[in-house]
């Protein structure tokens, strides 16, 4: 063999090794910044490289979870009730309606005078008239429930004095209720004031309850608070 292709040999030889060296990295450091900044990191394999300006990739949020709204409440007031028959409702709602809640107040009334609508013939006639009152802007009344001369009446106001029924009665008059009427009130028994509160959804199903209980009895709607 000549002495040229002897150097050829070695020096392809050579030039093998040199090239192994540099791709094992022998000779220096990568040429790469971000190369070498990977190899530092405790969880290289996680990382992932992204072209300068390229916004990285958003993180995952959770879907939120849609706010409970509030279900509508309903309000109604059975009022004239004598003790036994306010225990019966009560019961009622514990058994069936747990979903609503009652505030009873018991009402002692004493002898004096009051001012009324007479007595209604029937309680779609009590409603008639209740929503007349209350376009005229009279909420403060009760609709008498207890069996008597007085049932299906509509008290408008009870005062001690046939001097201030009398006012109340013009007052009343000067509204626009033509139908009022002033009288002599007897004290009787105290009754009950049943003030329920519970879910709108329900709330025709515990009149008709409550009405199957007490068929005469007729509920009124809670009075609104006056905007300020």
């Amino acid at each position: 063999m000549s002495a040229g292709i002897r150097l050829a040999v070695f020096l392809l030889v050579l030039a093998n090794l040199l090239f192994l060296v540099w791709a094992r990295g022998y000779l220096g450091t990568p040429s790469s910044p971000d190369a070498r900044r990977v190899e530092q990191q405790l969880l290289a394999d996680q990382l992932k490289i992204v072209a300068r300006g390229e916004p990285p990739g958003s993180a995952t949020r959770e879907p939120e979870k849609p706010r409970d709204r509030k279900a509508a409440e309903s309000c109604q007031v059975w009022s004239d009730l004598a003790s036994a028959e306010a225990d019966r409702i009560e019961r009622l709602l514990a058994e069936q309606f747990a979903g609503f809640r009652a505030t009873r107040r018991t009402v002692a009334e004493n002898s004096g005078y009051w001012v009324f609508v007479p007595p209604q013939a029937n309680r779609e006639e009590v409603r008639k008239k209740t929503a007349e009152l209350q376009q005229l802007g009279i909420d403060d009344f009760f609709v008498v429930q207890a069996a008597g001369p007085n049932q299906l009446a509509i008290s408008l106001g009870t005062y001690r004095t046939e001097e201030a029924a009398s006012a109340g009665l013009a007052m009343l008059q000067a509204k626009g209720v033509k139908s009022a009427r002033m009288g002599e009130r007897k004290g009787r028994p105290p009754f009950n004031i049943l003030e329920i509160r519970g879910p709108d959804a329900e709330a025709e199903a515990l009149r008709q309850a409550i009405v199957g209980l007490l068929p005469k009895a007729s509920p009124v709607a809670c009075k609104t608070a006056a905007a300020p």
